[in-house]
């Protein structure tokens, strides 16, 4: 083999090497770790007093209760992605969120939240341009919205502080696109806290939202939308 070859041999190989370790190291090393998924723990630990007592329960929930801007509620994306061959997740995430929710005879007999999607912000400054641009058009559909159209019926234990878990229904707006969509919810009364953290599943293609991978980047073809609603009357 000559010279030449053996420097052409060995280009390619660095290139190889840059393309895989690159991004292997900067997953592994430099990338913040994706947050992790919303759960119903995580987000009511946060409405305990600093003494670390847990507030007494309700015993009656009926009313409209309303997310309060001083909250720890959240909504966001999650997807699975595929960069140079090395395995990670996108998330992004807003508090701005206006949420309300009406219970009445033990069930809940409305509920809707807006999200304020040009607000939502991941670790990458890259992909929260291709969110607002390309992907989800934030700047032509600024909000994705949600509706309840089935009530739910609270079970007996709701007001004991205990985490319930149930269905709920309604209609989601995302980018232009509104479906019905089912999906399970948790929920739980804390002090005067009324906590519902769930996700949905996202395929892309049934919301008409453009592939969301580049060159090198894939992307599946499905997210999650998460969100976690402390409530309070």
């Amino acid at each position: 083999m000559n010279k030449p070859t053996r420097l052409i041999i060995s280009a390619v190989v660095v290139v190889g090497l840059g393309v895989t370790v690159g991004p292997w190291a900067y997953i592994n090393f430099i990338k913040d770790d994706a947050p992790a998924a919303l759960d119903i723990d995580s987000t009511t630990n946060t409405t305990i007093d600093s003494d670390d007592t847990v507030p007494a329960p309700l015993t009656d929930t009926s009313g409209d209760w309303q997310v309060s801007p001083n909250t720890d509620s959240v909504v966001g994306y999650r997807v699975k992605e595929i960069l140079f061959g090395q395995a990670t997740e996108g998330v992004g995430r807003t508090k701005d969120v206006e949420a309300a929710l009406t219970i009445a005879n033990n069930a809940v007999t409305a509920a809707s939240f807006t999200v304020q999607m040009r607000t939502l912000t991941s670790d990458a400054a890259k992909r929260d341009g291709q969110f607002n641009g390309r992907i989800m058009d934030v700047a032509t559909h600024p909000t994705a919205t949600f509706s309840l159209t089935q009530p739910i019926t609270l079970p007996a234990n709701a007001v004991s502080g205990d985490v319930i878990t149930t269905d709920a229904t309604g209609e989601l707006t995302l980018r232009g696109t509104t479906k019905t969509v089912t999906f399970p919810v948790e929920a739980q009364v804390q002090g005067s806290t009324f906590t519902v953290v769930g996700n949905i599943t996202i395929v892309f293609s049934e919301w008409s939202i453009p592939e969301p991978g580049l060159p090198g980047i894939s992307v599946d073809p499905q997210g999650l939308l998460e969100f976690a609603l402390v409530f309070t009357r």
